[in-house]
C-alpha cells in the first residue's frame, strides 16, 4: 500500500508550525512520537462525554468507559498476537514494566547464585531494576558486548548461557542506534538452557511487526507515546502460565477478589497487575493511535521509513566531519552521529535555530556511550510523516555546521 505522505501529515497538528522563524522539522521521534489529531480528540471527548471510572459502575458512563478502555485492550492483543486478551497489561510505561517483572517474577524466581544477562546497548530502565535485584539476592549480572559498528557479540552470548542464566533481558531495538538486534536466536538459545527472556520493544513496537507467539518470548513491554498515542501508559505482555505464577506488584483497589483483615485473595488476569483507578482516558486515546497505525500498515510504515533512513545515511555520510555512530547491517530509522571537534548539545542547538529537533546527549544509555568513548551523540530519528525534502534540510543545516570545524 503506498501512503499519501501529505494526507497522513495533515492528521498531526503539532507539524504545522514555525521554530525559530523556519517550518518545524520534528527528527526525535525516538524519543516521542507526535500525535494524530484523532488521539487527541479521543482523550478530549472522553473527559467531555464518558468520564467515569471503570469496571465497577452500573451507570451509563461507566459502561461507557470501560468498554472503550477494554476494546483498547482487545486491539492491543491483536496487535502484538497475544494468545490470549489477559495477557495484556497495562503499566505507566516501559520503565514501570521492567520494573513490573523485577519486582515480581525477579524476586520469586530469581536467587543467589543466578545470572541475569542483559547488553551494553540497554537503556537505563534496563540495566537500573536489574542491578537493584542483583544487590538485593545476590545474583550476577552479565553483559553482551557491543562491536564498533554496533551489534551484539553474539559469540559472547552463547559462553554466557548456562544452567545458572534465570533471565535474558534485551533490547529488541537500540533507541540510540537504531540497531535491531536478532531476538529470535537470543530467544531460542536462552529458552534451550531453561531461562526467560524479556523484550524491551519500545523502540521495535513502532517500526517492526511484533508478534509474541511467533518470537516465543515470555514478556514483552513498550510505551504508548513512541506508537503515536498519549505519554505516561504503556504496555507489558506476558505469558499466562508465567503471569499466574508471579505475585502482585502493587495492593490496592481493583487488584483484589476478596478482602478481610485475615486474608487478601487476588484478581484473576489482567486485574492481579493493575491496582487503583488506571489511566483511562490515555487508554481509551491510545486505541486510536492503534487504529491510525492499522490503517495505514505496519509493512507500508516501515517502507516509508526504511527509504528516509538509506536517503538520510547516504547522503549525511557525504559531509566532511561527518562521524555515525552505529552502522549496523539491520537498522530502523535511527541516525546518531557526532561532528569532529563540536559537543553533541551545540549541533543540537544549531539545528533548533534552523526549526529542526533533533536528540542529544547520552540517550539514557550511558554505558554504551563510554564503550564508544563519547559523551554523547545527535541522534535523527525518522517517522512515517517525516519526508525526504526534511532530510535535504538537516542534510544543508549539518554541512553548514561542519564547516565550522572542518574547513
Amino acid at each position: 500500500m503506498s501512503l499519501n505522505i501529505d494526507h497522513i501529515r495533515s492528521l498531526f497538528p503539532v507539524l504545522h508550525q514555525e521554530v525559530n522563524g523556519k517550518p518545524l522539522i520534528y527528527f526525535d521521534n525516538a524519543a516521542t512520537t507526535q500525535k494524530p489529531l484523532a488521539v487527541i480528540e479521543a482523550l478530549s471527548d472522553y473527559y467531555k462525554t464518558d468520564n467515569s471510572n471503570i469496571h465497577r459502575g452500573a451507570h451509563t458512563l461507566a459502561d461507557r468507559a470501560t468498554r472503550y478502555y477494554e476494546n483498547t485492550r482487545v486491539v492491543l492483543q491483536s496487535f502484538i498476537n497475544a494468545k490470549e486478551v489477559e495477557e495484556i497489561i497495562f503499566t505507566k510505561g516501559t520503565t514501570e514494566g521492567i520494573n513490573l517483572i523485577a519486582s515480581t517474577f525477579g524476586r520469586k524466581y530469581i536467587k543467589e547464585g543466578d545470572e541475569i544477562i542483559i547488553s551494553t546497548m540497554e537503556h537505563h530502565s534496563n540495566i537500573v531494576p536489574w542491578q537493584m535485584l542483583c544487590e538485593e539476592n545476590g545474583a550476577t549480572l552479565k553483559i553482551i558486548p557491543v562491536s564498533e559498528e554496533g551489534e551484539l557479540d553474539m559469540d559472547a552470548f552463547d559462553k554466557m548461557l548456562s544452567s545458572k542464566t534465570k533471565l535474558v533481558s534485551i533490547v529488541h531495538v537500540s533507541n540510540a542506534l537504531g540497531t535491531i538486534n536478532p531476538v529470535e536466536q537470543i530467544i531460542e538459545k536462552a529458552h534451550a538452557v531453561g531461562a526467560k527472556v524479556l523484550l524491551d520493544g519500545a523502540q521495535s513496537t513502532s517500526h517492526l511487526e511484533v508478534d509474541v507467539q511467533d518470537l516465543d518470548c515470555d514478556f514483552l513491554v513498550f510505551s504508548a507515546h513512541k506508537l503515536y498515542g498519549p505519554t505516561g501508559l504503556g504496555v507489558m505482555y506476558g505469558k499466562r502460565e508465567i503471569l499466574d505464577s508471579m505475585p502482585p506488584y502493587q495492593g490496592g483497589g481493583e487488584m483484589i477478589k476478596e478482602v478481610s483483615f485475615a486474608k487478601t485473595t487476588y484478581n484473576e488476569l489482567p486485574f492481579k497487575f493493575e491496582a487503583g483507578t488506571p489511566n483511562i482516558g490515555d487508554v481509551i486515546a491510545f486505541g486510536k493511535a492503534l487504529e491510525f497505525i492499522n490503517e495505514h500498515g505496519k509493512k507500508s510504515i516501515k517502507t516509508h521509513e526504511d527509504e528516509l533512513l538509506s536517503y538520510a545515511t547516504e547522503e549525511l555520510n557525504k559531509i566532511k566531519g561527518f562521524v555515525p555512530v552505529g552502522t549496523a547491517k539491520n537498522k530502523v530509522s535511527v541516525i546518531s552521529f557526532n561532528i569532529n571537534g563540536m559537543h553533541p548539545f551545540d549541533v543540537g542547538m544549531m539545528l533548533d535555530a534552523n526549526g529542526i529537533a533533533v536528540r542529544t546527549g547520552h540517550h539514557c544509555t550511558q554505558p554504551l556511550m563510554q564503550r564508544f568513548g563519547i559523551e554523547g551523540t545527535v541522534r535523527a530519528s525518522f517517522s512515517v510523516y517525516n519526508t525526504k525534502s526534511e532530510i535535504d534540510s538537516l542534510v544543508a543545516s549539518v554541512t553548514k555546521i561542519a564547516k565550522i570545524k572542518n574547513k
